[in-house]
């Protein structure tokens, strides 16, 4: 059983940056794809990027050009960083690891964008 915590979240103003952490508390080794998520109030859950074990990335075109996924699998860690965030960036974000046979997602940490 592996349980991620996010951390990082906060109010900013328009323009700044954040950076997510999600932490495992066991070895994310051999996990086949993180990604990040976020739900805005009144909305379904979205996709926002995903990284598999090779590294390969994907970004929704909302986020494109502007946010990086990346692992640290000695911290077995997932991270997010964010820039040029904008008042539609604001949403309560989730972790998500793909390990088999289980997914698992974290609490979520709250990201609001001021303009």
């Amino acid at each position: 059983q592996v349980q991620l915590v996010e951390s990082g979240g906060g109010l900013v103003q328009a323009g700044e940056s954040l950076r997510l952490s999600c932490t495992a508390s066991g070895s994310i080794l051999g996990f086949s794809v993180a990604g990040w998520y976020r739900q805005a109030p009144g909305k379904k859950r979205e996709l926002v990027a995903t990284i598999t074990s090779s590294g390969t990335t994907y970004y929704e075109d909302f986020v494109k050009g502007r946010v990086t996924i990346s692992t640290d699998n000695a911290k077995n860690a997932v991270y997010l960083q964010m820039n040029s965030l904008k008042p539609e960036d604001t949403a309560v974000y989730y972790c998500n690891l793909k390990l088999w046979p289980s997914s698992y997602w974290g609490q979520g940490t709250q990201v609001t964008v001021s303009s």
